[in-house]
């Protein structure tokens, strides 16, 4: 990272794409989105399912609140809710400048304790469960994308 990692920013929010994104769309989208993060120093991961995105942004606050309020008035996004936001001493992303992981869409009952929604990031009245269910999806990102790695590695 090009900037030191003072009065850095932390922001969770998540929105409904206004109309669903293919693959070729996403990876446009993450193309254009890393490119851009890595010359704003920001870092980050992006999920998407469903129609919906959920991403954390992490950098100097100014940044990150610019392109939170960019996020907010673009066109492909639509009921943008900022869940978490807070000063961070130092980054949970470090080593990406937007790490992406597609979740598949499950067929018949997840199995107990499995996350296959965002909604309850989005609808607790207790701001702590939305930490800890935003904490529990960032290590299940860190987790998935490791192995993805040691997969690839390994062919």
């Amino acid at each position: 990272m090009t900037a030191t990692d003072h009065g850095l920013l932390s922001v969770l929010y998540t929105s409904n794409a206004r109309a669903p994104f293919g693959d070729d769309e996403l990876r446009k989208l993450l193309a254009q989105s890393r490119a851009s993060n890595a010359r704003k120093d920001l870092t980050g991961m992006l999920l998407y399912r469903g129609g919906r995105f959920v991403q954390v942004l992490e950098g100097p606050e100014q940044i990150v609140r610019d392109l939170v309020a960019t996020i907010a008035e673009d066109p492909r996004h639509s009921d943008m809710r900022v869940l978490i936001e807070q000063p961070v001493g130092r980054r949970e992303f470090s080593d990406w400048t937007m790490g992406y992981q597609p979740i598949a869409e499950t067929t018949g009952a997840a199995p107990e304790g499995f996350r296959d929604t965002f909604d309850d990031l989005e609808n607790s009245r207790d701001p702590s469960a939305t930490l800890r269910a935003a904490r529990e999806l960032s290590f299940w990102f860190r987790v998935k994308s490791q192995r993805a790695q040691q997969n690839a590695d390994a062919d």
